[in-house]
């Protein structure tokens, strides 16, 4: 039985590797991870192949898998209405408007927001 004050984690998890690697490194050290993935949109909005890219369905399932494969619970938490307002769209109307938009910074600051959310 789990301890209550047993160290907790939340693994963000992308499919790939490095977060698969991380979870399973932070579970063998004694840590109670749950692993999450935050959908912040949908490939075809972006203009962007479902097959060529990152952030895809298939990346999901990755997760999901590493996540069962180690005994962990998994969410999915779809955020691709908050992204688009204020990143994909703060982006458009920057441009149309003639300034130089830098959606990384929106999209880091997004997600750091989004992220606190969840905790």
């Amino acid at each position: 039985m789990e301890s209550d004050n047993m160290k907790k984690a939340l693994i963000a998890m992308s499919g790939g590797v490095d977060s698969s690697v991380a979870a399973y490194l932070m579970k063998e050290h004694g840590y109670d991870c749950i692993g999450v993935t935050m959908k912040l949109f949908q490939n075809e909005d972006a203009g962007v192949s479902r097959k060529k890219s990152c952030c895809s369905l298939d990346d999901v399932e990755d997760a999901r898998s590493v996540a069962h494969n180690l005994g962990i619970p998994y969410y999915v938490f779809n955020f691709t209405a908050d992204f688009k307002k204020q990143v994909m769209d703060r982006f458009v109307a920057a441009y149309e408007n003639g300034a130089t938009p830098n959606p990384c910074i929106d999209c880091i600051t997004v997600q750091r927001s989004l992220a606190a959310t969840m905790l």
